[in-house]
């Protein structure tokens, strides 16, 4: 038999497939993916480094739907909000790949090429080197963690006869639907500022 006009495999398929299985079971082993492709489990190695090596191709896969192009916006701020949100919205596409990703180091380029954007742009608004990575992780933590939620229940407490919380059920009344983008909201506008206030104390400390 010849081999076939399109090859079975490619690390394109494999991060297809892949993500795939993610989005509907939160993981993935090498077979499940050799299985859904029709070839063979040694044949994925082949073209990528093992399960890792997948991690990182479902890394880049996700991450690709960030749009690179907020970065370059001005003032820092708002480049910074722009960018979180898309980050936000490209990880809500596939929350359950959310847990998955943050187990393993960030090795994919495009990722690590976007990071270095950002701390680029802090650094040259003249952020402290030392406030640079605790706030991108700080950042990175509020919109993963603001993906998870948008996969969540609307309603996240179910008020019972058996345990009164008066208070809880007038505050759940009087909220509004799109809890998770408010909380999002709440969260970002709060993280801005706490920035706002680092990069004014590096500017102080930079002025003779």
């Amino acid at each position: 038999m010849g081999r076939p006009r399109t090859p079975l495999l490619d690390r394109e398929r494999i991060a297809t497939t892949a993500l795939q299985i993610v989005d509907e079971r939160g993981d993935f082993s090498v077979p499940q993916v050799a299985k859904r492709l029709g070839a063979q489990t040694g044949s994925v190695y082949h073209h990528v480094d093992g399960r890792d090596g997948i991690v990182e191709l479902l890394r880049e896969r996700v991450a690709s739907a960030i749009d690179p192009a907020t970065l370059d916006l001005r003032p820092w701020d708002a480049a910074l909000e722009a960018w979180a949100r898309s980050y936000r919205a490209a990880f809500a596409a596939h929350p359950r790949a959310v847990p998955l990703l943050m187990t393993s180091p960030v090795r994919a380029p495009r990722v690590l090429e976007q990071y270095e954007r950002a701390v680029t742009l802090l650094l040259d608004a003249g952020f402290a080197p030392a406030d640079v990575m605790p706030l991108l992780t700080a950042l990175e933590n509020l919109v993963l963690g603001s993906a998870l939620d948008l996969a969540a229940p609307e309603t996240m407490w179910e008020l019972t006869a058996s345990q009164p919380t008066p208070r809880l059920a007038e505050a759940l009344s009087a909220s509004s639907e799109g809890r998770a983008d408010r909380a999002f909201d709440v969260g970002l506008a709060a993280f801005l500022a706490h920035a706002r206030e680092l990069e004014a104390r590096a500017q102080r400390s930079a002025t003779p």
